[in-house]
């Protein structure tokens, strides 16, 4: 089974761009505001889905689909880690990109946003490392069958 990343390389792709401009915007402008929803927008998408394809990346690894399933999103990055899928690095850099997440999930106001843009840079590299690592995994599958 191929893992599509399309969507969630055009996500990286528009966090890139969205971050790019940010940084170029006067930080009273509306069109700062603009980008900096666009980021913090991103930046969930980007989060959600990379569990959503390292659970679809589980699945030859585990007895069923429902066992999958049933994995906490920082259990499935750990047993990513477990069957090499992705690096223990990526692993717990994603795992504090949830927890900043979850610790500020309360507050989506300035202070939320402004907290999630000093992690984008790296948070964007992690991405392109995550979208390499699952097409690794899909070129390994396909070589099995």
């Amino acid at each position: 089974m191929t893992i599509e990343t399309n969507f969630y390389e055009r996500c990286v792709d528009t966090l890139e761009k969205a971050y790019g401009l940010l940084l170029k915007t006067d930080l009273g402008d509306i069109d700062y505001d603009m980008y900096r929803s666009a980021c913090v927008k991103e930046f969930e998408i980007i989060l959600e889905q990379s569990g959503k394809l390292l659970r679809k990346s589980l699945k030859p690894f585990l007895h069923s689909s429902k066992a999958v399933d049933k994995l906490y999103f920082n259990e499935v990055f750990r047993q990513a880690v477990l069957r090499d899928i992705i690096s223990s690095e990526l692993c717990e850099n994603f795992l504090e990109y949830r927890e900043n997440r979850n610790s500020t999930a309360h507050d989506y106001g300035v202070n939320f946003a402004e907290e999630t843009l000093v992690l984008l840079p790296r948070f964007i590299k992690d991405a392109r490392l995550f979208t390499e690592a699952i097409k690794k995994q899909n070129n390994a599958t396909q070589g099995k069958t």
